[in-house]
């Protein structure tokens, strides 16, 4: 807690409480594994395995196109 002018102002993150999603974080992790694996496997080398690397955007992590065949996925 913070103390401005004589009130406790309260901090702007609410407790963060791991054991309610732990399931789901565990999962989460797992398939962002999966992802970055197969991308991996079907992209160009680049240095230091960055061609795995997913993408932070305001929809969530994606990659870019990973070639597949012809084509890409």
């Amino acid at each position: 807690m913070v103390q401005f002018g004589g009130q406790m102002a309260h901090p702007g993150w609410p407790r963060l409480r791991v054991d309610d999603w732990t399931q789901t974080r565990e999962t989460v992790h797992m398939w962002t594994q999966i992802v970055g694996k197969i991308r991996m496997a079907h992209a160009p080398m680049l240095n230091h395995w960055w061609q795995g690397t997913p993408y932070v955007t305001p929809r969530g992590l994606t990659t870019s196109m990973i070639p597949y065949g012809l084509g890409g996925l």
